[in-house]
C-alpha cells in the first residue's frame, strides 16, 4: 500500500468514525428529554425542576452519591507526592560539572592550541553548550578569576541540587540560578557561573504514583458515609433548580421516578439523525475538492462545534422564550469563518433540524433556526471586516423576526408584551451569534492554529513586524513575493480557490530568504551580481534550500498560522535546484554515480492544496518571466505552459485535485497578468531638459 493510499484510508476511517460518533451523541441528546415524556415531571440529572419537589414520606438512608462526592473531594485535595531529593544524582552532576570545568582548564592551559582551536574545543563540549561570547570570555579571563568561577559554580550547583528539582520545574529552577550566585562576582562572572550550572540542573525528585495513591486512598478512607434524611413534605429540589445526581438518588429511593419510553420517539429521532448523517457526507463527497475534508483536525473541530451547539440548544427546550434567544446561528457563522461558506451552510441544516426536533414548538422553531442561519451566512460574506459580522447579526435578527411573524403570529397570537419580548429575544439572538462568532473564531485561530480571514488581513498589513523585517532585509525578494502574490491571487479567483489565503501565503513563502538576503540574486546590487560559481554546487544548493527551513523558523517565531507553513514548505515541493545540479554534473563529467541528487532536492512535501499548487506555479512563472522577459502573448503563453509541464512532469500536482480545466484557467490568468507587467513601453529620447531658471532667462532675452 502506497503512502498516499494509506493516508487516504486513514482519512476515510476518521470521517466514518466521526459521523458515527456525532450521530450517537446526537441520538442521546435528542432521546434523553423525549424518553421522559411519559412522566408528568422530568426528574433527570441536569434538568430544571418545573415545580418544587417534596419528599412524599420520611426517609433516612446512606447516600452513596453524597458519600462518593465527599470522598472525591477529599481525594482531589491531596497534592501530588514526590520522592525526596536523590543525593546520588546531585553528586553525579557535581562530578560532571567538575569534569567539564577541568576540561575547560586544560584547553585554556594547552599552549599547543591556537585561539580558534581552543574555541572549537569549547564549543564542542557535549555536557554544556557555551555561547560564543561566553567562550571568548572563558578564554580571556585570568586564571585566578577562572578558579573563582569554578568554585562558585560547584557551590551554586550543590546549593540548588540540595533542594528538590521536579521534572516539570527544571526550567524554572534554571531561571532562578542567578539569584544563588555570590554578589561578589561581577556581572560577566555571574553570567558564566549561571550558564555552567544551568547545563547540569536535572530532576532529582520524582513524582511517586504509589505514595500519591496511598495518600489519596487514606483521604478517601477517612471520609465517613454520609447519611441523608428527609421528612415528609421537606423540599428536595426547589422550582427552577437543576436536578443533581444526589437528588435523583433520593427520587429513586422515594419511588418518585417511573421510567417510560415511547418507541415512536426513538424511531423518529433515529430517522432524522440518519437523514442528517447521509446529507453531510453525501454533500462533501460531491465536493471532494474542499481542503477541510482531508484535514483530520478540521473535521474534529467541526464535529465538536456541531455537538456543542446541539447540546446547548437542547438545554433551553423547557422555556418559552429561551430557545429563540439561543444563538444556534453562531455555529454556521463560526464554521463559515473557519472553513468557508459551504461548510457553514451544509452543517447548519442538520444542526437546526436536530436542535428543534421533538419540541412542542418544532414547527416554528425549526424554520426560525434554519432560515435565520442561512440568511446570516449569506449576509456574512467573506468575513474580512467587523462590519460583515455586524451585518450578519442584523440579518439574523430581521430574518428571525420575519419567520416568527410568518410561522407563529398567525397560530399563537400573543399579547403586546409577548410581542415585545419575542422581538427583544430575537434581536439578542442575532447580535449574540455575531459576538460569539467573533470571539470563538479568534480563540480557535490562536489555540488551534486555524486560519481566519481577519487573521490573514491582519498579518498581511504592510506594517506588520514580519513584513517590515522582510522588506528591510530582502527588498528584492519582497517585491518578487508581491508579484507572485498578484499572479496567484488572480488565478485563485478564476478556479474558485481561496484568493485571500493564496495571496497572503504567497507574500510569506520566501520569508526565509530574509535571514540570508545577499545570497539571492534578486537582493544583490545591479552590476555586482554574485552567481556563486566559486562555491561548491552542493553548498550553494544547501544554502538555497535552507530558505525553506529558515522560513518555517521565522513563521513559528512570529506565530504565523499553521496553514501558512504549508505555503513555505510546499512552494518548491520536492523539486531540485536544477542549476546547481547541472553544475555538479558538469564538474563530475556527467557521471550520475558521482552526484547525489538528493542533496539538491527541496524537503517538500509536494503541494497538497490548490492554493499551494498555485503558489508553486506562480513562483516559477514569475521567476522565469523576470529572467526571460517575454515580449508578446505567444512567448508568455509558452513560458507558462513550460512551467506547468515541468511541474507536472515531476508529479508535483498529484495531491492537489487540480483539473485540466483549472490548469487552462490558470494559464489564461497568468498570461493576462503577465501581459500587464511586461507590456511594451515607449523609449523616451535621452534629451536634456532645461531647468526653470534657464528657460525664464531665455524668455527674457527674447523680449
Amino acid at each position: 500500500m502506497s503512502a498516499r493510499t494509506f493516508i487516504s484510508t486513514r482519512i476515510r476511517v476518521l470521517q466514518t468514525g466521526l459521523i458515527v460518533a456525532v450521530s450517537l451523541v446526537s441520538f442521546a441528546t435528542l432521546t434523553l428529554p423525549i424518553s421522559l415524556r411519559s412522566t408528568s415531571q422530568s426528574l433527570t440529572v441536569g434538568d430544571v425542576a418545573q415545580v418544587t419537589l417534596q419528599a412524599p414520606r420520611d426517609i433516612e438512608y446512606v447516600s452513596d452519591i453524597r458519600t462518593e462526592e465527599a470522598r472525591k473531594a477529599a481525594e482531589s485535595a491531596v497534592q501530588p507526592v514526590y520522592s525526596t531529593p536523590d543525593s546520588a544524582i546531585t553528586r553525579q552532576q557535581i562530578e560532571r560539572l567538575r569534569t567539564a570545568m577541568q576540561y575547560i582548564t586544560s584547553v585554556r592551559a594547552n599552549p599547543n592550541f591556537t585561539v580558534d582551536e581552543r574555541k572549537s574545543n569549547l564549543v564542542a563540549l557535549s555536557d554544556v553548550r557555551l555561547k560564543l561570547e561566553t567562550v571568548d570570555y572563558v578564554l580571556g579571563i585570568s586564571d585566578s578569576r577562572w578558579e573563582i568561577v569554578q568554585s562558585e559554580a560547584l557551590r551554586v550547583l550543590e546549593s540548588v541540587m540540595r533542594r528538590a528539582v521536579y521534572e516539570d520545574r527544571v526550567e524554572s529552577t534554571q531561571a532562578g540560578i542567578s539569584s544563588s550566585v555570590s554578589l561578589t562576582l561581577n556581572e560577566q562572572q555571574a553570567g558564566l557561573v549561571t550558564e555552567l550550572v544551568a547545563a547540569f540542573i536535572i530532576p532529582n525528585s520524582f513524582y511517586s504514583e504509589e505514595l500519591t495513591n496511598a495518600a489519596r486512598q487514606a483521604a478517601r478512607d477517612a471520609v465517613k458515609p454520609v447519611v441523608q434524611t428527609y421528612k415528609i413534605g421537606e423540599t428536595i429540589v426547589p422550582a427552577g433548580e437543576v436536578i443533581t445526581p444526589a437528588d435523583e438518588e433520593a427520587f429513586q429511593l422515594l419511588g418518585m421516578i417511573h421510567p417510560g419510553q415511547r418507541w415512536e420517539d426513538m424511531l423518529g429521532a433515529s430517522a432524522i439523525i440518519i437523514l442528517s448523517a447521509v446529507l453531510v457526507p453525501l454533500y462533501f463527497y460531491r465536493r471532494r475538492r474542499l481542503v477541510v475534508m482531508n484535514d483530520p483536525r478540521s473535521l474534529l473541530v467541526i464535529a465538536i462545534i456541531f455537538i456543542a451547539f446541539l447540546i446547548g440548544a437542547r438545554l433551553f427546550t423547557d422555556r418559552t422564550l429561551a430557545p429563540y434567544g439561543y444563538p444556534v446561528q453562531a455555529a454556521g457563522l463560526l464554521l463559515a469563518t473557519l472553513f468557508g461558506l459551504e461548510v457553514g451552510l451544509v452543517i447548519s441544516i442538520p444542526l437546526c433540524l436536530l436542535a428543534a426536533y421533538g419540541l412542542s414548538n418544532t414547527f416554528d422553531l425549526a424554520p426560525y433556526y434554519m432560515l435565520s442561519s442561512l440568511i446570516g451566512l449569506l449576509a456574512l460574506g467573506p468575513a474580512r471586516r467587523f462590519w460583515g459580522f455586524l451585518r450578519a447579526g442584523i440579518a439574523i435578527a430581521l430574518s428571525g423576526m420575519a419567520v416568527l411573524i410568518a410561522y407563529r403570529l398567525p397560530f399563537f397570537p400573543p399579547d403586546w408584551l409577548g410581542i415585545v419580548q419575542f422581538l427583544g429575544i430575537v434581536a439578542f439572538s442575532g447580535f449574540a451569534a455575531a459576538s460569539i462568532t467573533l470571539l470563538l473564531q479568534y480563540l480557535f485561530a490562536q489555540i488551534l492554529g486555524l486560519t481566519t480571514s481577519l487573521q490573514l488581513l491582519d498579518i498581511s498589513r504592510p506594517d506588520s513586524p514580519l513584513l517590515q523585517f522582510f522588506l528591510r532585509s530582502a527588498p528584492g525578494t519582497y517585491q518578487h513575493s508581491l508579484q507572485v502574490a498578484n499572479l496567484a491571487e488572480q488565478a485563485a479567483e478564476k478556479i474558485g480557490a481561496d484568493p485571500l489565503l493564496t495571496r497572503v501565503g504567497a507574500q510569506f513563502h520566501d520569508i526565509g530568504k530574509a535571514l540570508n538576503p545577499t545570497f539571492f540574486i534578486e537582493n544583490q546590487i545591479p552590476g555586482s551580481v554574485n552567481t556563486h560559481h566559486d562555491i561548491d554546487p552542493e553548498e550553494v544548493a544547501a544554502t538555497i534550500i535552507r530558505h525553506v527551513t529558515d522560513g518555517i523558523q521565522l513563521a513559528r517565531k512570529h506565530r504565523l498560522p499553521r496553514r501558512l507553513h504549508d505555503f513555505i514548505l510546499e512552494h518548491h515541493g520536492t523539486l531540485i535546484t536544477r542549476y546547481q545540479y547541472n553544475q555538479a554534473m558538469e564538474a563530475a563529467g556527467n557521471d550520475v554515480t558521482k552526484v547525489d541528487i538528493e542533496k539538491f532536492r527541496y524537503p517538500g512535501p509536494r503541494p497538497t492544496s490548490r492554493e499551494t499548487a498555485l503558489l508553486m506555479l506562480a513562483d516559477a512563472t514569475e521567476a522565469r518571466a523576470r529572467a526571460e522577459r517575454p515580449d508578446d502573448d505567444d512567448n508568455i503563453r509558452k513560458l507558462v505552459h513550460s512551467v506547468i509541464d515541468t511541474v507536472q512532469k515531476f508529479n508535483q500536482l498529484d495531491d492537489t485535485l487540480l483539473t485540466l480545466r483549472d490548469l487552462n484557467l490558470i494559464t489564461e490568468s497568468f498570461v493576462t497578468t503577465l501581459r500587464g507587467t511586461y507590456h511594451p513601453r515607449i523609449q523616451y529620447p535621452n534629451a536634456k531638459v532645461p531647468d526653470q531658471d534657464s528657460t525664464m532667462l531665455t524668455a527674457r532675452k527674447e523680449k
